[in-house]
């Protein structure tokens, strides 16, 4: 089983989150690409079995605008029986706007017909020590999740 993780990030918090889940999906010995949304083709997510965003909201409420590519063409593919998360940093002080770019996200991956593996994560500012452990929870899901959809797959044959 592999993963997939792309992060956007401005500050270096949400490549921190993109590490600690690709630690955490080490862990389970699932085979881990970590890149940069600048650098990704979203097409590269068809490859994966788990497929992870990690973005920043930018100002009031705006998309990283070196992930604009990405996220048009992420909900634009078919990723019908991949399993998807997505976690993110943002800022309280930006109120309703507060990682708005992770739900956005996680409607593109619906419009890829890909599946949530759990619930959206959205951490206030950098990673604590109570973050890791919801991230570690997060990651869990997700590969109990694609682990289900391969069964699924096994015994359909």
């Amino acid at each position: 089983m592999n993963a997939h993780v792309v992060y956007a990030t401005i500050t270096g918090n949400n490549e921190d989150i993109a590490d600690i889940i690709s630690d955490q999906l080490k862990k389970h010995d699932i085979e881990v690409i970590e890149t940069e949304i600048s650098q990704t083709d979203a097409a590269e997510l068809q490859d994966a079995d788990i497929c992870v965003v990690c973005p920043y909201t930018y100002d009031e409420g705006s998309l990283p605008e070196e992930g604009m590519d990405f996220y048009d063409d992420l909900q634009n593919l078919d990723l019908t029986g991949k399993i998807y998360g997505v976690a993110g940093s943002g800022d309280v002080f930006y109120g309703d706007d507060f990682n708005k770019a992770v739900d956005e996200y996680s409607e593109a991956f619906k419009s890829a017909q890909a599946t949530q593996g759990t619930e959206n994560v959205k951490i206030d500012l950098e990673p604590i020590e109570d973050d890791v452990e919801t991230l570690a929870k997060f990651t869990d899901a997700l590969v109990s999740a694609a682990k289900k959809i391969a069964n699924v797959v096994l015994n359909a044959f």
